[in-house]
């Protein structure tokens, strides 16, 4: 017995449940398992996202126009994206003249498309963007050394680590396996 009247046998056990009730890791006895851990809870479903402006709820600058008619297209709204894009002020914009392009090809008017990258580019030769879709639009029409002439301009521009050239590689290169 300690000068505290307590027993030593009663302080060992309760020093050795505090160090076992303090261990991070479950203790089990020779033969015990686990329980089945309880089941996760199910993630709350995401929040929907806000609806996008569209040009006729409101007056948009060229900037609001182009975002709005940017992830329209992204989205897969080729049509209302082409509807958006040109309500712009400023036509000759080639952020906008872009994505009116892209639009257009992933609406299977890859020609009329292609005037529109290359319009961009005769002002702004150094759109990156422009240029690797301009290389997707030579590849959906059969033309993959056009599209390797794209891919290497962005490099000259951007290098290869840049994702408007990893991008079209990407591209180029599932043409190029499916083509076998």
């Amino acid at each position: 017995m300690w000068k505290s009247g307590i027993p030593s046998w009663l302080l060992a056990a309760a020093v050795g449940l505090t160090i076992i009730a303090f261990t991070p890791q479950a203790t089990f006895a020779v033969g015990d398992t686990p329980s089945s851990p309880k089941p996760t809870p199910k993630p709350k479903p995401k929040p929907k996202p806000k609806p996008k402006p569209k040009p006729k709820d409101s007056k948009l600058n060229d900037d609001q126009i182009y975002s709005v008619g940017y992830w329209q297209a992204k989205d897969g709204e080729y049509a209302a994206a082409l509807a958006t894009l040109r309500t712009a002020a400023n036509s000759v914009d080639p952020r906008i003249q872009t994505m009116i392009g892209f639009s257009l090809r992933k609406l299977g008017r890859v020609e009329e498309a292609m005037e529109y990258y290359q319009k961009v580019l005769a002002a702004y030769p150094d759109r990156t963007t422009t240029r690797q879709y301009l290389g997707e639009a030579f590849l959906q029409i059969g033309e993959p050394a056009k599209a390797k002439d794209q891919l290497a301009e962005i490099g000259k521009r951007c290098g290869t680590a840049c994702e408007d050239y990893q991008l079209l590689a990407d591209e180029i290169a599932k043409f190029e396996k499916q083509a076998g």
